[in-house]
């Protein structure tokens, strides 16, 4: 499995894609075919914690991370996902400096933060000596949070300063409507505001994502030149769509 952490603390690149569907078949096939992680979505998509716990499990039968979006900057919704195991935690919606400092909190034991104690599978159900996975999850967690208001954008040289966000990734499609423009993500002002929000985060040496469901090489290779390391592009069903349209395209040829 990738050092998914280690390659965000060094820039590098890291591709994934965007799990929305309930069968965990899915997080299995798309885990082997060797993404660097596996974005399991439940703000936007019908996931419930018993099909999240499944889905984990798959991706990690795959030799995948697994990153989890919770709804929202929540430390009720993130502590049931967290005892769960997974890789990562991501934090949609986060504005302010305060808001960050929250989403972290909710994740790190204390002293350091406030998560409360009760971990299941994260310590491989009792086999895991809680002492050591206390030590460890603090620091070997993954945590992202989300970029996506013209307001984040303002705060963000403060919000970098918080030394547990392992990336920042922006929710290009929500930036562009905080600012009247929605789903217009490569005209001037949502742009202006991404490559704003970059010269900060490079300064602040943190890595960089972009949550897009594209599967069209240009746009990928559009959000990479802007110097974006973390890529999560493309989701479960528009994948089996594609490939769908492509077989019936060929048969429809046939006639």
């Amino acid at each position: 499995m990738t050092d998914l952490k280690d390659k965000l603390k060094h820039h590098k690149l890291v591709k994934g894609m965007h799990t929305t569907l309930s069968d965990c078949s899915i997080s299995e096939l798309c885990g082997m075919v060797g993404f660097d992680f596996l974005w399991i979505d439940t703000e936007h998509a019908p996931i419930d914690y018993y099909t999240l716990l499944t889905h984990i499990i798959a991706a990690h039968s795959a030799g995948t991370n697994s990153l989890i979006r919770v709804p929202w900057n929540d430390p009720i919704l993130a502590k049931r996902v967290i005892e769960m195991g997974p890789d990562g935690i991501i934090f949609p919606v986060v504005n302010t400096a305060e808001e960050l400092d929250a989403a972290m909190q909710s994740t790190l034991y204390p002293p350091k933060g406030k998560r409360g104690f009760g971990p299941v599978r994260a310590i491989k159900y009792g086999l895991q000596d809680v002492d050591a996975y206390v030590e460890d999850v603090n620091r070997k967690m993954i945590r992202c949070v989300q970029i996506e208001s013209a307001q984040a954008v303002s705060n963000l040289k403060e919000m970098a300063k918080n030394p547990y966000v392992d990336c920042f990734i922006f929710g290009a499609c929500d930036l562009s409507g905080s600012i009247g423009e929605l789903n217009k993500v490569f005209a001037p002002h949502t742009q202006g505001l991404i490559k704003e929000a970059i010269s900060i985060l490079k300064d602040a040496g943190k890595s960089i994502g972009i949550s897009t469901g594209s599967d069209d090489p240009e746009v990928i290779r559009a959000w990479h030149e802007l110097g974006i390391n973390f890529i999560s592009a493309g989701t479960d069903y528009l994948h089996v769509l594609s490939g769908a349209q492509k077989v019936f395209g060929i048969l429809d040829s046939l006639e």
